[in-house]
């Protein structure tokens, strides 16, 4: 029995470690991909179709109109690296960091969590985003989440509640989405979601 522990002991020491990358090693990736990082695990992303851009846009233009015009922050889309922590890097689809907080923003990337994040839901990337990206965003303090999901045509907004991020409603084709984050601030999820595809 000793020498079986024994064994143990050095099979446990000569598995190889996992090794965590870090965000020093995520900026010496090959340029031209993107890539996020979590718990040190590298994670290639793949390239967002047409669809998904024109929701970003639409969504874009939406939420600039609304917080830039009235200086309440700054709404940025991706590619851009939100640096939660030298281990966890992601590329949200788009950001607002509240003017208070502006000092999060640095030439380079975002150093810390923004206060709204939207991720755009696609088949490679729709569990990636409403699980893994969401405990990550819940973690670090995000105060709102929108997923916003082409295929059922709806838009999920989930408010921080104490250190969770808690679904305060689903918004489907048809209604008017509000945010608890930005009152006032409304959006038709129909017009967001209308006439994706086919393109002429």
């Amino acid at each position: 029995m000793p020498e079986r522990e024994h064994e143990g002991e050095l099979l446990r020491e000569s598995a190889p470690e996992r090794v965590r990358l870090t965000y020093e090693d995520y900026c010496r990736m090959p340029a031209g991909l993107r890539y996020e990082l979590v718990e040190g695990d590298l994670r290639m992303v793949p390239s967002p179709s047409v669809p998904h851009q024109e929701i970003s846009k639409r969504l874009e233009r939406a939420l600039l109109a609304w917080v830039e015009d009235r200086n309440l922050g700054r709404v940025f889309d991706a590619p851009l690296d939100v640096v939660l922590d030298q281990y966890n890097v992601v590329q949200p689809d788009l950001l607002y960091v509240a003017r208070e907080r502006l000092g999060i923003v640095k030439a380079a990337n975002i150093q810390g969590a923004p206060d709204l994040v939207v991720e755009i839901l696609s088949p490679a990337t729709a569990e990636w985003d409403r699980v893994t990206k969401r405990r990550l965003y819940e973690r670090f303090g995000v105060q709102e989440l929108w997923l916003v999901d082409p295929e059922a045509r709806t838009v999920e907004v989930a408010a921080r509640q104490g250190i969770q991020l808690v679904t305060a409603q689903v918004y489907p084709a048809g209604t008017i989405l509000t945010s608890p984050l930005l009152p006032g601030f409304t959006l038709d999820v129909g017009q967001l979601l209308q006439s994706l595809l086919p393109f002429p």
